[in-house]
Formats: structure tokens, C-alpha cells, sequence
């Protein structure tokens, strides 16, 4: 008789254990979604994952991050009351890089995609942007199109949406290579090693052509590429943070800020805000 009273008091101290580590547990989790934003708060830093990427994010000659991205995400910062800290990443590993808690968004012109949806929290897209092909202008006539680079050596940034479209083209993943950057992409082709890269419109324009580092490349015409928005990235747990920074866009777009950085880089008529 004893040992089935002591047994029951045994199951019943168990399960009221079980059921504090529930709730403790649940606790943590609650705390652990609003914390970030209260970390932030108290270093008085947001940490924010780039990679150069110009017009978004590259360093001046002094080597002090700026471009489009950059000054959006200090004017955001500075509405929050916090100062941007720009880290450089591997855009192939920039999910790992946030989830990790290396860095507290992802900033640097990201495209949505099903994947990003399914793994971190995403801002409101606010650039529409596409993909083009970059060659040496010497392959104008050569380069006219997509069915034309069928067996053409064609680069892109691992990870990015160019290295999507490249890989899922008929003609362009035949001889499909990804590299680290948009830039060594762009290197390739100006140094003969690659004959077509696969970037973003936004970079293509402000880095290719007359006056630029990659004078003797182009962009081709008429290569239809698909469509894409661009949106900041956070940790889905985040949502804090990702409720902060919505405030300070809408106000930022409200007064003209977002507007007169866009105008400066070239962006303004890619603005979403703008499209409505």
C-alpha cells in the first residue's frame, strides 16, 4: 500500500516538474522573441550584414561605408535612436550569419525569395530591381541574346538572385560558374576569364560603361530578365526589431528622407513607395 502511495506522490512531483519546465521554457521563448530589439537598445548598435555591393554598400576612398543602403539604414538608425555598424559577410552565408546573432539584419539589397520567406522575417520589399547580363562591349555583336550565350563562360555571385536565374536558364547554366561577389563577377569578364555575368540591374547601372572601373564592359539590351523586390532580413523571432525599423521607414518615407537618398543614388524611380 505504501509503495502505490509513494509511487503516485512520485509521478505527481514528476509531472508538476514537467509542467514548470513547460512554462519555463515557454517564458524563455517569449522573452527570447523580444530581447533582440532590447539588446539593440542597450548597446546602442544595430549590427547590420552588407557585402560592397555599389550603388547599396561600398566604402569611399577613406574607406567609410556609403550608398544607397547605407545611408537608408543610418537615417533608420538614427530614428531609432541607435548607431549603424556595418559588418561585411559572405552573402552565401548570410542567413547562418543572422541566425547566428553575428549581425542583427541583413541590409545590402536582398531579394525575397520562397527560401528567405521560410527561413528568417522579412521587412516590407521596397526596390523593385531585375537581373542583366554584363559583357565586354568587344562581344556587342556576339552577345545579342539569351540563345546566343548558349556555351558562354557566365559568372555570378553565389548565393544571389543572379546565380537563380543563371542556374535555371537553358542557355546560361551550360557553362554556369558562381563566384564570391558581384564585383569578381564583373572582374571576370573585364579580365577575360568569363564572357557574360549575371547582376543586378542596380549595380550594373552605377558600375559599368563610360566613366567607371568597367568602362569596356555593357549592358546587353533586350535580354528580358525576371523581376525582383528587395526587402531588410531579420530573424524570425525578431519581431521587435522588424516592428521598429517599419516605424522608422514609414516616417522616413512620410517626411521625403527615403526619397531624396534614392534620388541621390539613382534610385528613385525604383522605389516601391514611389510605384504606388
Amino acid at each position: 500500500m505504501k509503495n502505490k502511495v509513494m509511487t503516485r506522490v512520485m509521478c505527481f512531483v514528476v509531472c508538476a516538474l514537467l509542467c514548470a519546465m513547460a512554462v519555463v521554457g515557454l517564458t524563455g521563448c517569449s522573452e527570447k522573441e523580444t530581447d533582440d530589439w532590447a539588446k539593440i537598445e542597450k548597446a546602442g548598435t544595430m549590427k547590420i550584414g552588407v557585402t560592397i555591393y555599389k550603388p547599396m554598400n561600398y566604402k569611399d576612398d577613406s574607406g567609410k561605408w556609403t550608398g544607397f543602403e547605407t545611408e537608408f539604414a543610418e537615417a533608420v538608425c538614427k530614428k531609432l535612436g541607435v548607431k549603424a555598424e556595418f559588418v561585411e559577410i559572405d552573402w552565401n552565408s548570410k542567413v547562418i550569419e543572422l541566425n547566428a546573432g553575428n549581425i542583427d539584419c541583413i541590409w545590402n539589397g536582398m531579394t525575397v525569395t520562397d527560401e528567405l520567406k521560410a527561413s528568417i522575417g522579412l521587412s516590407e520589399s521596397y526596390i523593385r530591381n531585375k537581373q542583366v547580363c554584363v559583357i565586354r562591349k568587344a562581344d556587342a555583336e556576339k552577345y545579342t541574346s539569351l540563345a546566343a550565350m548558349a556555351g558562354a563562360a557566365v559568372v555570378a555571385e553565389d548565393g544571389s538572385a543572379g546565380a537563380t536565374v543563371a542556374k535555371e536558364d537553358a542557355n546560361l547554366k551550360e557553362k554556369f560558374t558562381p563566384v564570391g561577389k558581384q564585383t569578381d563577377a564583373l572582374m571576370e569578364v573585364k579580365s577575360g576569364t568569363a564572357d557574360v555575368a549575371v547582376i543586378d540591374i542596380v549595380m550594373a547601372q552605377a558600375s559599368v560603361g563610360d566613366n567607371t572601373d568597367y568602362s569596356d564592359l555593357q549592358i546587353v539590351t533586350g535580354v528580358e530578365l525576371p523581376s525582383e523586390e528587395y526587402a531588410i532580413g531579420f530573424r524570425k523571432a525578431d519581431t521587435a526589431t522588424q516592428a521598429k525599423v517599419k516605424e522608422a521607414i514609414d516616417a522616413l518615407i512620410k517626411d521625403g528622407t527615403l526619397n531624396t537618398i534614392a534620388e541621390k543614388y539613382g534610385l528613385k524611380d525604383r522605389l516601391i513607395a514611389n510605384q504606388k
